[in-house]
């Protein structure tokens, strides 16, 4: 495991403080404040120390309140709601500064059979075909070990605004389903609110623009693994009153719907 991989894997080992308590550390990722996708993995990483291991995370539903400090440290608070026999249920708090920035819910369930259907995944080149060619854009966070190829098409013509691109988080990492649960929660939030921005012409980096998430939410369908390329379809079918709503539907190379996504945020422009 390479170094930027220990650094991103260990941001997920929290600190224990009590039995319902936990303390995570920061990454900086040169963005205005703390990476929403670090709380959401942080939190459900939370939640997980407290359930039985054999019940994994299916869905998380979260509401950003405040802005977070990359230079901080988090403490989670875990609070108890249910055990069922087949669901377990919890909610957390994030805490910067004595002040919540974020909570969420979070659900686990025992494994069971059920019906199956899925979404079709879009008709796209694979991951290794668009890097020999050369001509997709190919983006890395200095220093961090997700990667992104980010694909010209709209995979969903439909909508006002929409975009496709393959990721994955560089090196190997162990067998660990619920791992790769809580890194796959930590990357959902890449690229999703900016994609409404695209109808409009307006970058994430403009200065004039004000950008923030409001509130997320995933659903975790099947086992992936997150150091194997993804295929991620996102889809901005709303905005207006200063914010956008966008979706998401994460595929494996396979064709499988292992997740879905979706989220609401803050897009403030002085001329919209």
């Amino acid at each position: 495991m390479n170094d930027a991989l220990k650094t991103l894997v260990n941001l997920l080992e929290l600190e224990t403080l009590e039995e319902t308590l936990f303390r995570g550390q920061s990454q900086d990722l040169g963005f205005p404040q703390l990476y929403g996708g670090q709380v959401l993995g942080q939190a459900l990483a939370a939640a997980a120390r407290t359930v039985e291991p054999d019940r994994l995370p299916h869905s998380q539903h979260g509401y950003f309140l405040r802005p977070g400090d990359p230079h901080r440290p988090v403490v989670y608070q875990v609070d108890n709601v249910r055990d069922g026999r087949g669901f377990t249920t919890r909610r957390v708090t994030a805490i910067q500064k004595g002040r919540p920035i974020f909570f969420c819910s979070a659900s686990f369930q025992l494994r069971e059979p059920g019906f199956t259907h899925q979404l079709t995944m879009p008709d796209v080149q694979s991951p290794e075909s668009l890097i020999e060619e050369g001509n997709v854009k190919h983006e890395r966070f200095p220093g961090h070990p997700i990667e992104f190829l980010h694909l010209d098409n709209n995979p969903t013509p439909a909508a006002p605004a929409g975009r496709g691109l393959w990721f994955r988080i560089k090196g190997e990492l162990p067998d660990d389903p619920a791992l790769h649960r809580h890194l796959l929660s930590y990357s959902s939030d890449f690229n999703l609110l900016t994609t409404g921005l695209i109808p409009h012409g307006v970058k994430f980096r403009d200065p004039q623009l004000r950008i923030a998430s409001l509130d997320h939410a995933l659903w975790l369908h099947e086992d992936t693994r997150i150091d194997e390329w993804l295929f991620y379809s996102i889809d901005s079918p709303w905005a207006g009153s200063a914010r956008g709503l966008a979706r998401g539907s994460i595929f494996d190379r396979h064709g499988r719907l292992v997740a879905s996504t979706a989220q609401e945020g803050l897009t403030r422009y002085p001329q919209a």
